[in-house]
């Protein structure tokens, strides 16, 4: 029999905050996705912001058809299916389907069930490490689906009526685009904005009683299911907040632009191949790709996490934005020790924290880091990276001696306390959270997109290096702190590099587009 070897980096614990119940049932149907390494290695700063078509990138950096049949082969082998509608060498990933007998002997594991004491979900899970055939362990970047528990949460809050303080002033999304000079002659139009979701919905009747409140054309909106995920709205305690926070703020930002809501399990197998679906998505076309979900880096496998930054280099080399919330915990990201949020500490996102806004018409009358954790609330997430080094286009913002990537890149309205006005589950409800900051970053882009076309320029893409030379196109948020970090003069880990002047980063963007093209 061939010698097996363990897959690198896929080492999983037993999980928190779950009952173990059992083993898996030996005939339990599951579907693992087989995340391949790439054809050639990917060096973004070769391509020196240059943009790749998808057959430029599928030539070079998609999966080699050899390694697919290789798998193929391996599948036969061990009495797994190739579930060839579901697979993609452009998003390298080959789709597996068996008993749960068949791929514990393919993949080396024992699968247990547990289930979730929050939210009393069941899930089934392996602990220690894969192991493959030595012949196929080197083009396998991540095997996905063998473990199936929750990764990740909504980072949006609602308003606590009870503890309103008289000082509370809520707006709407085109209110905080207006504070933040959002330029006013652009639309979004000939774009679309990409939302990914782990759970809930939304209901078309919820986003017509938003939209014509604003007097704004209710804009169209696309789902897409990936691994199954739907539109489910209608559990008053699950994730539809967060849903219509997403749509209802990038649509009321970009009403002309056409949006494309991809729902996928929440699992590290959903959430990177909602990523590569819609990164990949030639009907759609997202420019721009909001992401509003997270977990801390700690509750990660190592395997997971590089396959799903990898997902968002494809998103860099094809002038895919992806922006994400930094988290809603504080620096502690809901553990007991100091940690940030994944997946907004990829460096290959544009990571999105929290600020408390108050303001006087459209004027800005105060900014400060959203903390409201001392009375029970939450706070912007943010802080260092334990799992990715100091990206080049920081190095010189970081606090010296920083040894991992700084979070958040940004800021944008998030406290409760001066929360969005939306319309969740028919009822007006008022919203925070970096939540809404994701897709309020999104909706500025999807502007600047349109901007860009008109000059013949292609999508803004992977922005952090140009912002990170432009700090000038921020407003710089000096006061408060989420825990261990306070806000100080420049970048830090509370705001980043602070809330949007949205007009100077247009102006950034847009001139660093024409330098390239020239």
């Amino acid at each position: 029999m061939a010698s097996r070897i363990p897959l690198k980096k896929s080492e999983r614990r037993a999980p928190q905050n779950a009952t173990r119940i059992g083993r898996t049932s030996p005939q339990k149907s599951i579907s693992v996705s087989v995340i391949v390494k790439r054809k050639n290695p990917l060096d973004l700063n070769a391509l020196g912001g240059r943009k790749l078509s998808h057959e430029e990138f599928n030539d070079k950096y998609a999966a080699d058809p050899a390694a697919f049949e290789q798998i193929r082969t391996f599948a036969q082998q061990h009495g797994l299916t190739v579930d060839e509608a579901a697979s993609s060498q452009a998003r390298r990933t080959i789709v597996l389907k068996g008993t749960a007998e068949a791929l514990e002997s393919a993949f080396g594991v024992q699968l247990h069930e547990y289930e979730d004491t929050q939210h009393k979900r069941p899930f089934h899970c392996f602990e220690g490490a894969i192991s493959l055939p030595e012949e196929h362990s080197g083009m396998i970047e991540a095997v996905l689906g063998l473990d199936s528990r929750p990764v990740a949460k909504p980072h949006f809050r609602r308003l606590d009526a009870s503890k309103k303080k008289a000082s509370s002033q809520s707006f709407s999304a085109v209110q905080v685009a207006q504070i933040y000079n959002f330029p006013a002659n652009l639309n979004g139009s000939g774009q679309t904005i990409g939302i990914l979701e782990l759970g809930g919905g939304y209901t078309e009747n919820d986003l017509q009683t938003y939209f014509q409140a604003l007097g704004l054309k209710t804009p169209k909106v696309t789902t897409v299911s990936v691994d199954g995920g739907q539109n489910s709205p209608g559990d008053p305690n699950g994730a539809d907040g967060e849903v219509e926070l997403d749509i209802q703020v990038a649509g009321a930002i970009a009403p002309s632009a056409n949006i494309a809501v991809y729902f996928t399990p929440n699992t590290d197998q959903g959430f990177i191949d909602a990523i590569t679906t819609a990164v990949h998505d030639t009907a759609n076309k997202p420019s721009v790709l909001s992401i509003s979900w997270g977990g801390p880096e700690t509750s990660w496998s190592q395997s997971s996490m590089t396959a799903l930054d990898n997902a968002c280099q494809s998103a860099a080399a094809l002038g895919v934005t992806i922006t994400v919330a930094s988290g809603d915990s504080g620096s502690s990201d809901g553990t007991n020790g100091t940690t940030v949020d994944f997946p907004a500490s990829s460096p290959h996102v544009l990571a999105c924290g929290g600020t408390a806004l108050m303001a006087n018409g459209k004027q800005i009358s105060q900014e400060v880091v959203w903390d409201d954790q001392s009375q029970g609330g939450g706070a912007t997430g943010g802080g260092f990276s334990t799992t990715f080094d100091v990206p080049s286009w920081q190095s010189n913002t970081l606090p010296s001696g920083s040894n991992g990537r700084g979070v958040p890149d940004v800021a944008g309205d998030a406290s409760p306390e001066s929360g969005y006005n939306v319309v969740v589950d028919g009822e007006q409800e008022v919203v925070g959270g970096t939540s809404a900051v994701a897709p309020l970053w999104a909706g500025l882009i999807t502007l600047i997109n349109q901007q860009l076309a008109t000059q013949g320029a292609q999508p803004a893409g992977f922005i952090n290096p140009t912002l990170y030379q432009n700090p000038n196109a921020f407003r710089d948020i000096t006061q408060g702190n989420n825990g261990k970090y306070s806000a100080a003069k420049g970048w830090d880990a509370c705001t980043g590099l602070g809330s949007p002047n949205g007009a100077s980063v247009l102006t950034s963007l847009t001139s660093n587009a024409t330098s390239q093209n020239g």
